[in-house]
């Protein structure tokens, strides 16, 4: 089964941009590359109730509980659990804009301490134990204020899932920037993890360019064996 890289980050840290970017230097090299996004807006049924959510249908971000906005992420790869594992059995690396990591630092941000690391582990278990998915091999987490966040998110062209310039959560800068916490917490404890810097020292936006060879330094040598 091919590995599985997973690229993370708040709204508007650029894993669509790193994805695609890392899709085509892999390729380039042999691998036999695939890029599969996360969630599939429009694609199932969870991934349809996510664009719901996002666009407040369900209420404002403080109504909807994070144990039961984790079930309509977890839910939508659990539906395309059997194109996951085709894309995985095809191809020597899967590249993965956004993955489980997601759905923790998103919805473990909104809780503090305890209750915190019981969501957690309890997303670890619906979504590896109870739904099955394989485990990413490697993540991405793509580091970036939430500043730029706002910056960048408001570039974004029209997207399908809403007609907003930004959706519920990224409009809210207070919670992104306790989902970047999350997310560097995260990236702490584990092993398989790798920060990369979207900023320089001074603050400044780094190129795509930069992040993206300091990417590509990082997953090159955690890829097993040769192109086959």
């Amino acid at each position: 089964m091919g590995q599985l890289i997973a690229i993370e980050g708040i709204d508007g840290s650029g894993k669509g941009t790193q994805s695609a970017r890392l899709t085509q230097a892999l390729t380039a090299r042999g691998f036999r590359t695939a890029l599969l996004q996360f969630p599939r807006y429009g694609a199932t049924n969870f991934g349809t109730a996510i664009g719901e959510f996002l666009n407040g249908q369900f209420g404002s971000l403080e109504h909807v509980h994070p144990q039961l906005a984790s079930v309509l992420y977890a839910g939508d790869r659990f539906e395309s659990k059997p194109l996951l594992l085709s894309l995985q059995s095809e191809n020597d690396v899967v590249v993965l804009d956004r993955f489980v990591g997601s759905n923790l630092a998103h919805q473990a941000a909104r809780l503090e301490g305890e209750q915190r690391r019981r969501l957690i582990d309890w997303i670890e278990r619906v979504e590896f134990g109870v739904f099955g998915l394989p485990q990413a091999d490697l993540t991405i987490l793509i580091d970036l204020s939430t500043t730029w966040s706002r910056e960048l998110v408001s570039r974004k062209p029209a997207r399908d899932y809403t007609s907003r310039t930004a959706d519920l959560l990224e409009a809210d800068t207070s919670y992104l920037e306790h989902v970047r916490r999350c997310y560097l917490d995260i990236a702490a404890e584990r092993s398989n993890w790798f920060v990369v810097g979207g900023m320089t020292e001074q603050g400044e936006l780094r190129t795509v360019e930069e992040i993206g060879d300091d990417i590509l330094q990082i997953v090159l040598p955690s890829i097993a064996g040769q192109p086959t």
